[in-house]
């Protein structure tokens, strides 16, 4: 019972500085403008959507027509969308260049940051390509508000019966914790790079 009790408690304070996390501010530079993308910029916005991810990865590639068509949903009501590529450095076929070709074929128009260092990714705890992490910005700094699947089928976009990202924007929308809070993505690993 003590050891139950102990687990309880040790899920709870991990579960509420987990979600509730502060994020430090970053700079990225755009692949597709050349620009540099700091996080502080954003700080209007109802929430900045951050979608790790990569050219190669296969379920990164299933994805990339519904982060689209959210983005189309939600920029126009005060969110901010950018892809980050962790892989620059890991892969030739993940540079800027590639990065720009993809984004052309797939409608991307909106930031696709390289995270070539992979500064961003480790400050968040990056593991699956694609995971999501929703920030949303207060007065008091940027902080997690939902992070894991879009949703939770991969592979075949109308099968997903639960729309995780959708949901936690539409809460973020009506001013609500999102619910899940968290979930767990699904896809490649992370593929980390010594310096």
């Amino acid at each position: 019972m003590k050891n139950l009790i102990a687990v309880l408690i040790l899920s709870a304070l991990y579960f509420s500085t987990a979600f509730g996390q502060k994020v430090e501010d970053f700079k990225l530079v755009d692949a597709l403008s050349g620009k540099d993308f700091f996080l502080s910029d954003h700080n209007q916005s109802k929430g900045i959507v951050l979608i790790f991810t990569s050219l190669n990865c296969p379920f990164s590639k299933l994805y990339e027509e519904r982060i689209v068509q959210l983005h189309d949903s939600f920029s126009g009501q005060g969110f901010v969308f950018a892809m980050i590529n962790p892989h620059v450095a890991v892969e030739e076929e993940e540079q800027a260049a590639h990065i720009k070709e993809r984004a052309a074929e797939r409608n991307i128009a909106f930031a696709f940051l390289m995270d070539d260092k992979q500064v961003v990714a480790k400050q968040l705890g990056i593991t699956k390509l694609p995971e999501v992490v929703l920030i949303t910005p207060s007065p008091t700094g940027h902080s997690i508000a939902y992070r894991g699947a879009i949703d939770n089928n991969p592979q075949v976009a109308a099968n997903a019966n639960i729309k995780y990202l959708e949901n936690a924007l539409n809460a973020v929308q009506n001013r609500r914790n999102p619910s899940p809070s968290s979930s767990r993505p699904v896809g490649c690993n992370l593929r980390s790079i010594d310096l």
